[in-house]
């Protein structure tokens, strides 16, 4: 096959993988080519631009302003404040970030429209079920002067195998692994207390400058956004928190994080009520990491088993 013709076909929209048999690659047969198109409430998922797609790639993190309503956005805020001020006033199963109104962020159609351009393995992705996983959440409440500055991470293509801080690319198409998703239902200002980038720090090949030490350098980035705006980050990507600035509206973040089907970082679980109450497609964001033939769970087994043939 000539160069020009590979090429094309890695450029393609269609899912890329290799498979476990020397090295074989190319399409996918049919039937396991199918990244969900709806969520768990039915909604039609929304793809990511061209430019979000080319952003986020390039940059190692994206912003998407203004997604949530003022209706939702101010029931969620007061979950938020029970949960800081008042969590014995909720039932133990609803003391998490991801329940009551937040549970739908879980699966937002944007969020699964950038999983399944980041994250989703195609052959183990249907109508039924996501083709990656959700790791962990937690909320970030702060006031005025609350949060540290602390760099981390970076280097993501040259991280080595089993670690989850990864990105890769081929042309056409990124990998992003580890991916924080944050929900900002309060505005934030630029550099005055959301999370700070090092742009492109995820593909770095060198060690990154010590100036980075230091809050002021130009190296650093940072956004502004209307509440209800989501940001997506590769945790490969060089970020950091910073302290808040603003007197007058406090930062109320969720920070949800995503991970591939087979692998899992944190050693995290929502309550087991909450998730038996969840649609069953939502529910299979928290299974346990898939390796198909590895795993001895019957019905993590039976839930993802390819058809023969």
């Amino acid at each position: 096959m000539s160069e020009a013709i590979k090429n094309q076909k890695i450029a393609s929209q269609e899912p890329f993988i290799f498979d476990n048999n020397w090295g074989t690659w190319g399409r996918l047969p049919q039937d396991a080519n199918q990244l969900t198109t709806t969520n768990a409430d039915g909604e039609p998922v929304v793809p990511l631009t061209e430019e979000q797609k080319f952003i986020f790639d390039t940059q190692g993190w994206l912003v998407i302003p203004g997604l949530l309503n003022e209706i939702d956005l101010k029931e969620m805020r007061e979950f938020c404040y029970q949960l800081v001020n008042d969590q014995d006033s909720l039932p133990v199963h609803q003391r998490t970030p991801i329940a009551g109104p937040l549970e739908k962020l879980v699966d937002h159609p944007v969020v699964v429209g950038f999983c399944n351009e980041f994250l989703a393995y195609p052959a183990l992705s249907s109508e039924d079920y996501y083709g990656f996983r959700f790791e962990t959440s937690f909320l970030l409440y702060r006031q005025k002067g609350m949060g540290n500055f602390g760099p981390h991470n970076g280097n993501g293509i040259w991280r080595l195998p089993g670690n989850s801080h990864i990105y890769r690319n081929i042309p056409g198409k990124g990998y992003s692994g580890l991916t924080r998703v944050v929900w900002e239902l309060n505005p934030v200002n630029k550099f005055e207390g959301g999370t700070l980038f090092v742009n492109g720090s995820h593909k770095a090949a060198y060690k990154l400058p010590e100036s980075i030490r230091q809050m002021d350098s130009s190296l650093w980035d940072s956004y502004e956004c209307p509440a209800g705006s989501v940001v997506f980050f590769s945790e490969a990507t060089t970020h950091s928190a910073q302290p808040w600035q603003n007197e007058s509206i406090d930062r109320i973040p969720i920070f949800n994080q995503y991970n591939s089907i087979g692998s899992r970082f944190h050693w995290w679980e929502p309550p087991s009520e909450l998730l038996d109450q969840m649609p069953p497609k939502r529910q299979s964001l928290f299974r346990q990491a898939y390796s198909e033939g590895a795993n001895t769970d019957l019905s993590t087994q039976n839930l993802f088993r390819r058809p023969i043939g």
